[in-house]
């Protein structure tokens, strides 16, 4: 039986970082595009090693920044 480490830590899921498949799957782009806003900095991003990740709240600050109307 796999433990959920967020219950663990109490680790809500907007503390959670995301890795780069998951940013790219939440905004509905390629991988290689996810990639490209992490290292630019457009979506700022936290390095472990060669890992990359994306903390939730940062992912959403991203999206409601570039929301445009109209």
């Amino acid at each position: 039986m796999e433990t959920d480490i967020s219950n663990i830590y109490n680790v809500s899921e907007h503390d959670r970082l995301l890795k780069a498949s998951e940013v790219a799957e939440m905004l509905n782009i390629g991988l290689s595009f996810a990639y490209k806003l992490m290292r630019e900095g457009e979506i700022p991003s936290i390095k472990l090693g060669r890992a990359v990740r994306v903390r939730h709240c940062d992912l959403k600050t991203f999206i409601n920044d570039n929301v445009r109307f109209g």
